[in-house]
């Protein structure tokens, strides 16, 4: 769904359970660097193994591919920074949450990314 475009009404719709997936997502990146740290300095790790990490990373790319599949564009997982494709006032632009953000507060335009922030 590439080409999907969010009103802003249903981008927030979508949001509580974008941050519910997202936390899930963040447990997850925390549990597999510290599996791989521990690895690699002490030759394992009290959360597990190649096992786990394997198990870890498959959960970590079915959250994304259920973003993706509802047409948000994933940007980054650490931090979590997702993109809603929309249209304001004529513009093409992206809705954009970060994590740690408690809603949907910030939108820049699709051809200047991050750097163009601005509050909606």
């Amino acid at each position: 769904m590439d080409d999907r475009i969010f009103t802003l009404d249903e981008a927030r719709a979508l949001l509580p359970d974008v941050i519910e997936d997202a936390r899930e997502l963040i447990a997850a990146r925390a549990d597999l660097a510290e599996i791989a740290l521990d690895r690699h300095v002490r030759g394992g790790s009290p959360l597990g193994g190649i096992p786990e990490m394997k198990a870890l990373e498959a959960r970590i790319e079915e959250i994304i591919s259920g973003w993706t599949g509802q047409g948000i564009e994933v940007k980054g997982i650490a931090p979590v920074l997702i993109d809603f494709p929309a249209v304001l006032d004529g513009v093409s632009v992206r809705l954009c949450w970060l994590e740690g953000e408690p809603e949907l507060a910030w939108y820049h335009r699709t051809d200047l990314g991050f750097a163009g922030r601005r509050p909606l």
